[in-house]
């Protein structure tokens, strides 16, 4: 079922996935679940706790095998392969023993680069993500919200066209969270990138999303898919509007 409360034609499939299929143990937890990702947009996966949400990141990953199913990239075929997309969780995961500007620049160096050349190519993105100024800070002397922007600039960089974020604002504070959220959308407007996002947060999935996909109880379907047509750039204060709680009444009822 697709529930189309906004529809703009966008030209570029990014990422399809296509009959997710998984067992564990002999038990279902994921039964033909498709969706795509389109270039320059953010699409949320929101569905009950432990659906198989996380599994689902984790096999267009390729961290864990695919029973059946088919990850498709810009078009080929990338079932199983490791380092395609960006994936970041819900925790940071920041070298404790490193500075901002080194945990930033992992991914660059894993590829390839001198700590040198790195860190040069860095360097630009620090303003972008709200960093500046923090670079030879230690993560134990940032704050919650501050370690999110480094783990994402991190994310960022690994692979600029599509990212997949696993709740990463899951432990902050509403307050945080908040400010979070719409530096999120800013960030992801100017650099441009293919978001995949995962939360339990109804509110945070419209004000964020151009689209999202409702899953059901394990095994995970797709129950339906909602079209967002809150208008962008998204004020704070489009959270109290008619529309927005006409789309999250919606989705309270799918998901209930």
């Amino acid at each position: 079922m697709i529930i189309l409360f906004y529809w703009e034609r966008r030209i570029n499939i990014k990422l399809r996935v296509s009959n997710f299929t998984q067992q564990y143990e002999g038990m279902p937890i994921i039964e033909d679940v498709s969706f795509y990702l389109q270039e320059d947009e953010f699409v949320t996966l929101i569905g009950p706790s432990g659906c198989g949400k996380s599994t689902i990141f984790n096999m267009i990953a390729g961290i864990v095998p695919i029973d059946e199913g088919k990850v498709s990239i810009d078009g080929e075929d990338c079932t199983g392969k490791i380092g395609q997309v960006s994936y970041m969780y819900q925790k940071d995961l920041l070298l404790p023993w490193k500075r901002v500007i080194d945990n930033t620049a992992l991914p660059l160096i894993i590829k390839g680069d001198s700590i040198k050349e790195a860190r040069k190519k860095i360097i630009p993105y620090l303003a972008l993500f709200g960093l500046e100024g923090f670079e030879y800070k230690y993560p134990a002397q940032l704050s919650g919200g501050m370690r999110q922007r480094a783990a994402l600039l991190r994310t960022y960089m690994f692979s600029k066209d599509i990212v997949l974020l696993d709740e990463p604002f899951g432990g902050l504070d509403a307050i945080t969270r908040s400010k979070m959220q719409y530096w999120l959308l800013e960030v992801a407007d100017q650099v441009r990138a293919s978001v995949l996002f995962i939360t339990h947060d109804i509110e945070e999935a419209i004000y964020l999303s151009d689209r999202i996909y409702v899953l059901t109880e394990r095994p995970a379907r797709v129950r339906e898919e909602v079209a967002i047509s809150l208008p962008r750039p998204r004020a704070r204060e489009i959270v109290t509007s008619a529309q927005f709680n006409r789309i999250k009444k919606h989705i309270l009822f799918s998901l209930s």
